[in-house]
């Protein structure tokens, strides 16, 4: 029942005729249709009442009947059955007729479809016989190239045969090869001809050579109308303005104009004292500044952008677009001026750029970081019990924990006056108490990426509202191996506010984007990459040049054997005094070793490395900040970012790998303004770093060791081939 049930649920599917199959079906439908009329026709005359019979000639009349009223009823009868047959006639008629209709119809019908077919059929044959005709001109062309083809290769292998018969018979006429003397190769020709002279088309004054107007000037001091040279330079100076607003897309504003006009106002007076050369941009205001000043400015603090639109530096704190309550807390914090990252950075920063900060280590990036953060979230509603399970609003993420304890130090110090929570989070701690911590609300999280990622995969933190990510010495978590937990990172962060790809595209200054610093004193290949695939637009801001130490820092490279490394180093630092210094080796065991070695001989020494608990980081880092120990023996773990005020001098006592790792190293000291010394101890087995040691050496102005400066390995770069000079005065001996 239940299958018979869906067989009649079941929809009947059509089934689809061929035009035969069509066309005699209509013709059995209509025979049906003609002899349903028939049978209608007769039963129309067999329901008709029928004639008596007439009466017998022998039989005797009906009673009562008489011979009038007999003739009147057979005429009535006679009148009936005339009319009978006359509807016969004329329904028979009529059928004849449609169906001659009929007929005719699908005669015509019959006689279309064949004139329908027999022009589908002529069309075919014409398309085939075009196609035809296509291919058969197709092929002639093909072979009549072909044949082209083969003519000239035979009528140049005709040609070739006639010169070799003819250089065989009539011998071959060789162009004389003329040999150049080597005192005619390397003669310098100081004869030149006049079509050599560019100087007409370099100097328009050689096409109109300048005629002498003896009244010229006559009136003015030294006989030069600086009016005229003040109108021309204020037109050429209008002029120059305009084009790099239109290349920039910038439109004009109403006090560029009014800037113009006051200065072709001041072109017209003279002065006797126009002779003196212009100000200098610090003694100008901020609406005085040309152009030409501000590329003053920025040769001046060695600052260079690459990217578009790129808004002008600030000078000082007084002209930055940062609130109240945070030039309020830069002025507690003592920072007088700021430095040139922060110049460039922090304008962009309060623009919603993504920024890319390539800068000498100790210039102040974490500052050129933090301030447009934090002016960031200012504008966005506070952390609330609605909101606080979202995630926080900000992340920094720092390669090591000592750095990003720095981070947070410097981060609190601002944050406190706008009323902001800050919470670090690096391993070494009880991951449920960071966990607390977020969950009770913050607006800024500082953490390793290990740890931050760890975090968010037990869903103790989620970034749902975050949408300022800040990347700290990138190029040291990449060399760390932590490039997949920043990735995990970045992808767990919204990205339904990122900027727009295009660049011409305007910012809307009312919506939320998603914003990316990354900071780092050197750009490997891994970071670039990093950035070509986060970043949107980025403007690389460089301050002095890339992979480059401070100018403040006086190196000094000694060529020394392993065993003379302890005495000379006892020396420095009995030199120092109670000046702090760091030394730093390249394994955990080595610093234990050195640590214990300068212990015994009276120095107040502390180690930091990988190997020591959180607390006993804290512990070793908070001494030596507070003096009470003046020696720290540490490894890489504190070459990156840490910041530890008036550091006199850094030694590698051992030498890093690569030259990145020694720029970050002898960065500890030097900073803030201030002059420090780096030593390092270079023994023969660190050829390695030899090549990329002099050139750095060599740019900074300091002293190479001849020893360094002698050796083949500082001559070539690692890996490439050297040009061996060609062996003249070898000796082969051949055995016979």
């Amino acid at each position: 029942m239940k299958r018979s049930a869906d067989a009649m649920t079941e929809p009947v599917k059509p089934v689809f005729l061929t035009k035969a199959e069509r066309e005699r079906l209509a013709l059995e439908r209509r025979q049906a249709a003609v002899s349903d009329q028939r049978r209608t026709a007769l039963d129309l005359i067999q329901s008709l009442p029928r004639p008596p019979p007439p009466p017998t000639s022998g039989g005797p009349p009906p009673s009562g009947s008489n011979p009038a009223r007999r003739d009147s009823s057979n005429s009535n009868r006679d009148s009936d059955r005339d009319r009978d047959r006359d509807q016969d006639r004329e329904r028979r008629r009529d059928d004849d007729s449609r169906r001659d209709r009929d007929r005719d119809r699908d005669r015509d019908r019959d006689r279309d479809r064949d004139d329908s077919s027999r022009r589908d059929r002529d069309r075919d044959r014409r398309d085939r016989d075009r196609d035809r005709d296509r291919d058969r001109d197709r092929d002639r062309d093909r072979g009549d190239r072909e044949r082209d083809r083969l003519e000239k290769i035979a009528e140049r292998e005709r040609e070739k045969e006639l010169d070799a018969i003819k250089e065989q018979y009539l011998g071959s006429k060789k162009p004389k090869k003329r040999v150049i003397k080597p005192s005619e190769k390397f003669r310098f020709s100081f004869d030149w001809e006049n079509t050599e002279d560019t100087s007409r088309d370099m100097n328009a004054l050689y096409q109109s050579p300048h005629e002498a107007r003896l009244l010229f000037g006559r009136g003015f001091l030294a006989g030069i109308d600086r009016r005229e040279q003040k109108k021309a330079a204020a037109v050429h100076e209008k002029e120059t303005r305009a084009e790099l607003r239109r290349k920039a897309g910038v439109e004009d504003r109403p006090e560029d104009d009014a800037v113009d006009k006051k200065k072709a106002a001041a072109a017209e007076i003279y002065d006797a004292f126009d002779m003196r050369v212009d100000r200098h941009w610090s003694e100008k205001a901020l609406e005085e500044m040309t152009e030409r000043d501000w590329r003053i400015f920025r040769e001046d603090f060695n600052i260079s952008y690459k990217g578009s639109r790129i808004p002008r530096p600030m000078r000082k704190w007084s002209e930055s677009k940062l609130g109240t309550e945070l030039l309020r807390a830069i002025d507690k914090a003592g920072y007088e001026k700021p430095s040139p990252i922060q110049m460039a950075a922090i304008p962009l920063g309060l623009q919603q750029r993504d920024v890319i900060g390539i800068a000498e280590t100790g210039s102040g990036k974490t500052a050129a970081f933090v301030l447009p953060m934090l002016s960031y979230i200012t504008r966005l509603p506070p952390i609330s019990e609605e909101n606080e399970a979202e995630g926080p609003y900000a992340v920094v993420m720092a390669p090591t924990r000592e750095l990003a304890q720095q981070i947070e130090e410097e981060t609190v110090k601002f944050a406190t006056y706008l009323g902001l929570k800050v919470v670090s989070i690096v391993g070494g701690q009880s991951i449920e108490e960071q966990g607390f911590k977020i969950r009770q609300g913050c607006e800024i999280v500082i953490a390793t990426p290990g740890r931050l990622l760890d975090c968010l995969e037990r869903r103790y933190a989620v970034l749902n509202q975050c949408n300022y990510v800040v990347l700290d010495e990138a190029d040291r978590m990449i060399d760390m191996g932590f490039e997949p937990q920043v990735v995990g990172v970045l992808d767990a962060m919204p990205s339904s506010n990122l900027k727009p790809e295009n660049e011409d595209e305007e910012l809307d200054e009312k919506r939320i984007y998603r914003t990316t610093y990354m900071f780092s004193a050197t750009m490997p290949p891994a970071v670039e990459r990093l950035a070509r695939k986060y970043l949107r637009n980025p403007v690389v801001v460089t301050i002095g040049t890339a992979g480059k130490a401070t100018d403040l820092i006086t190196q000094n490279v000694i060529m020394v054997k392993e065993s003379e490394k302890m005495p000379r180093l006892q020396k420095i630092l009995t030199d120092l005094g109670d000046k702090t210094a760091i030394v730093f080796c390249n394994t955990k065991k080595t610093a234990d070793m050195r640590a214990k070695d300068l212990d015994k001989a009276g120095f107040r020494v502390t180690t930091l490395h990988g190997g020591k608990s959180q607390d006993q980081r804290e512990i070793s880092l908070d001494g030596f900040r507070n003096r009470r120990f003046n020696v720290l023996v540490a490894t890489d773990v504190a070459g990156r970012g840490i910041d530890i005020p008036d550091v006199a001098h850094v030694i590698n006592y051992e030498m890093p790998s690569s030259i990145d790792t020694y720029t970050h190293r002898i960065g500890r000291t030097g900073r803030a303004g201030k002059k420090g010394v780096a030593t390092s101890f270079l023994t023969y087995e660190n050829t390695d770093i030899f090549f990329d040691l002099k050139q750095m050496l060599m740019q900074s102005n300091s002293p190479v060791p001849p020893e360094l400066a002698r050796h083949e390995a500082s001559k070539f770069k690692p890996g490439s081939i050297p040009d061996r000079p060609p062996r003249r005065n070898d000796t082969v001996f051949a055995n016979h």
